[in-house]
């Protein structure tokens, strides 16, 4: 498998921990309730990449099963003071499951992945999820790969490579897209791009 991690990324996260989780709106991600929406009460919801855990939170609340996860000890650590549930460490190439979830949640996560590792990455998403399974993930839009201010790697995919790396990578089912202007760490806005996909029955 192409890297599907940056070591520099995590070592950030790792580094800013505390200040990461602390900072930027405690609320859920916006797109996060219609997604709940489409599932089945109780269904089981592998996170990848929780942050401090505020979208864990909310799933929790609304009485699913969550397997919360983070590519960083230390980040972990702090989603499981707020959740009061165990959190794994896992990074996304670490993802050994099979048919195990109704759905994967994956908000500003796999912006992190390289180009070259992404593909790979979704085929693993796409094994662990069941028939008929649902996942989403959201993404900074940019065109060109790099990296921010802070040395964080990102893929900024616009929404038409985006959808060509899905497909190349399994059957996706497109269910919703969306485009819009959002935040970041730092205080930061810009372009993003959601994705809601389903694993055909």
């Amino acid at each position: 498998m192409a890297a599907a991690y940056d070591s520099k990324t995590l070592q950030f996260y790792a580094d800013q921990a505390p200040v990461y989780t602390a900072s930027g709106p405690q609320g859920a991600s916006r797109h996060l309730p219609a997604f709940l929406d489409r599932l089945q009460p109780g269904s089981r919801i592998l996170e990848l990449g929780c942050g401090g855990g505020r979208d864990s939170e909310l799933m929790i609340s609304r009485g699913f099963v969550v397997d919360p996860t983070d590519g960083s000890a230390e980040i972990a650590s702090k989603a499981q003071e707020r959740i009061r549930q165990p959190v794994r460490v896992m990074r996304f190439d670490q993802l050994d499951a099979h048919e195990e979830y109704d759905a994967i949640w994956a908000h500003a996560s796999l912006l992190h992945v390289p180009r070259s590792g992404l593909s790979a990455v979704l085929r693993l998403v796409w094994r662990a999820l069941r028939p008929g399974g649902l996942h989403s993930a959201s993404f900074k839009e940019g065109g060109v790969e790099g990296r921010d201010r802070f040395g964080r790697y990102f893929n900024y995919l616009d929404l038409p490579d985006l959808l060509a790396i899905y497909h190349a990578s399994a059957a996706w089912e497109v269910i919703a897209t969306d485009q819009y202007i959002g935040g970041g760490y730092g205080r930061s806005e810009g372009p993003w791009v959601a994705v809601t996909m389903r694993k055909p029955r």
